[in-house]
């Protein structure tokens, strides 16, 4: 007589199923762009048939507006976290701005334009794209607010100051995806030279050393 063993299947936890699947589409999104993720290429990734893709996300779409959401989230903590940690609002400006370079950031940037690339034809990604940088925005805003509290800050528009701070870090962004001759360092200072002027600070107060 013949006997069989069934190997025992182990389903995984429906919020940690999910959270791999997002993580997998992130990835390919910070690597190769969001057009390449499809439900069959996830899928492909997880080892796993589509119909469990499609089970937690029944369109690409959705899938594609999450993974960008996670990948920009992700960044914004680790550049600007919700819990403020120890440190001066001068200091954690600072830091802010020393995060925002590098390869890492560069990766980061691509995606932001590819995101508001696709967005213009994807209105579910176009709205991701708005709470991130509404998210991004807020952020920003509530440092330089506790900046000013402090009196370490001096500005009577924060949230003007911010945009221009940000327009400035994406301008950054979008020219380190050009095919260009290294860039000099008044460039890759434009954004720590321009919060400095917007927050009435003295030249030098937000480089890395000070």
């Amino acid at each position: 007589m013949s006997s069989s063993v069934q190997r025992t299947r182990i389903r995984k936890d429906p919020a940690a199923r999910r959270a791999e699947i997002v993580g997998a589409a992130a990835a390919i999104a910070l690597t190769e762009g969001l057009e390449c993720i499809t439900l069959r290429r996830i899928a492909e990734e997880l080892a796993v048939r589509p119909g469990l893709i499609s089970h937690y996300f029944p369109s690409a779409e959705d899938l594609v507006a999450e993974a960008f959401g996670s990948a920009a989230t992700a960044e914004l903590d680790r550049l600007l976290p919700a819990e403020r940690p120890e440190g001066s609002p001068t200091g954690r400006l600072a830091r802010f701005l020393a995060r925002t370079t590098g390869e890492a950031y560069d990766a980061v940037s691509r995606l932001w334009i590819n995101a508001r690339h696709l967005s213009r034809y994807r209105p579910v990604l176009r709205t991701r794209v708005a709470e991130q940088e509404a998210a991004w925005r807020g952020r920003l805003e509530d440092l330089i607010r506790a900046g000013v509290a402090a009196g370490e800050f001096r500005t009577d528009d924060p949230l003007a100051a911010t945009i221009q701070i940000l327009v400035v870090l994406d301008g950054l962004g979008a020219h380190a995806n050009t095919v260009t001759p290294e860039r000099p360092a008044a460039v890759l200072r434009m954004p720590v030279t321009t919060a400095e002027r917007e927050l009435g600070l003295p030249p030098g107060a937000l480089d890395p050393a000070a």
